[in-house]
């Protein structure tokens, strides 16, 4: 029978709602999206509107069988319950029946981050010689000063600065508001770009009137600056070093974490910075904080 058509406009319609509403970014739209489809390929006809907790437990047992990471296989349940979630708040269901529905518990994981030495070899790399190169440095000193997402930092508007007192407004997820603080030195580096740098990066295109709703970080035709041309800066620079790890964007995040944790600060005042939801997406920090001091140890002690 194949997919109900009643059922494929309620995805379509939840498709906008992750990305409008909730402000998921475009990566995991797309994972929410495909595991959603496939489950309602699997109901084969059947409305989403009419299943049992039950149904979608059998859904389960059945993905289950193709051995699926732990961690995919969580997403997977995510999606299902977002998408009802939308569904029982859209009032298309009167109960929802993935309530009860848990997901495996996924393995925890440290997150890699880099030491100061490595992030201020990465930046010294940053040729800044021509307006695209400065903007490349200030995106990066602001990644390392805020811990912003990417997302975040290519959604930034100039709305958004309240430089006089070296704040920033970000949305994040969820379309979360929060400010994040800036350094003096990344401060520096994003005003002489907007100044000096910004308005020669499109060459031969005319750049509208900055107002409230202008993007900061342009590319060479005057549109906003788009995530995987930051993950590219990011990418060509450590090409060019002999780093022992896999740089990404998120390592400058979570270095920026990692580096207030061990200086003393505040669980609470990291979890704002970051805009967590819960605290406990902030506290794996200082498991990595305590394993770099073991660390530290073990290589430092001559009895350890």
């Amino acid at each position: 029978m194949g997919l109900n058509k009643d059922s494929k406009i309620y995805l379509e319609d939840f498709k906008t709602y992750l990305l409008v509403e909730k402000n998921f970014s475009k990566h995991t739209e797309k994972a929410y999206y495909s595991d959603v489809m496939s489950y309602l390929i699997w109901l084969d006809g059947e409305s989403c509107l009419n299943v049992t907790y039950q149904k979608i437990r059998d859904y389960i047992y059945f993905i289950q069988k193709f051995e699926y990471k732990k961690t995919t296989l969580a997403r997977k349940i995510a999606s299902i319950r977002t998408f009802y979630k939308y569904l029982y708040r859209e009032r298309l269901i009167d109960i929802n029946p993935t309530v009860n529905l848990s997901a495996p518990k996924r393995p925890k994981s440290l997150p890699k981050f880099l030491t100061s030495q490595e992030i201020e070899k990465i930046l010294s790399g940053i040729k800044i010689e021509t307006p695209a190169g400065y903007r490349n440095r200030a995106i990066l000193e602001l990644l390392w000063a805020t811990g912003m997402r990417i997302s975040e930092l290519s959604g930034m508007n100039f709305g958004d600065l309240n430089l006089e007192n070296n704040e920033i407004t970000v949305f994040g997820k969820g379309a979360k508001e929060r400010i994040v603080l800036v350094s003096e030195r990344a401060k520096t580096y994003l005003e002489r770009y907007i100044n000096s740098a910004r308005p020669l990066i499109a060459k031969g295109f005319k750049l509208d009137e900055i107002t409230d709703k202008t993007p900061v970080f342009i590319n060479n035709t005057g549109f906003r600056l788009q995530n995987q041309t930051i993950r590219n800066v990011i990418n060509n620079v450590v090409d060019n070093l002999e780093l022992p790890k896999h740089v990404t964007p998120h390592m400058f995040r979570h270095s920026f974490a990692t580096r207030l944790i061990e200086n003393g600060a505040d669980l609470r005042v990291v979890q704002e910075l970051l805009g967590h939801a819960s605290i406990s997406n902030t506290q794996i920090y200082t498991h990595v904080s305590t394993k770099h001091l073991q660390d530290v140890f073990e290589h430092s002690h001559p009895r350890a």
